[in-house]
């Protein structure tokens, strides 16, 4: 029954996603519609971001991740390297967990 049950959620998925592009094909969307396209991936990414960082199960939960997403945005506001955003929001998250 769950593997049936993935199979066809996963065939209307991709069903879904083929009729996007049958639909809109060949369409050429005027420049401010394109801009709002453009942008979707990023508000998506964010809203999962601060979701995963801001809850847990269904309850608010302010802990050391957002210590570790604010390090992170700092740094990227800063234009450090990725690399080093990465190490910075991991210690910031990490000395905090140790701390509380």
């Amino acid at each position: 029954m769950t593997w049936a049950l993935i199979v066809v959620l996963s065939v209307g998925a991709y069903a879904l996603k083929s009729a996007g592009l049958v639909g809109v094909g060949v369409r050429d969307f005027p420049a401010p519609v394109r801009n709002v396209i453009a942008l979707i991936p990023a508000a998506v990414l964010s809203a999962l971001i601060v979701k995963d960082t801001f809850t847990a199960g269904h309850d608010l939960q302010i802990d050391a991740r957002a210590i570790g997403v604010a390090v992170a945005v700092v740094a990227v506001w800063k234009r450090v390297p990725l690399w080093l955003v990465i190490v910075l929001a991991c210690a910031a998250t990490g000395i905090t967990r140790a701390v509380s």
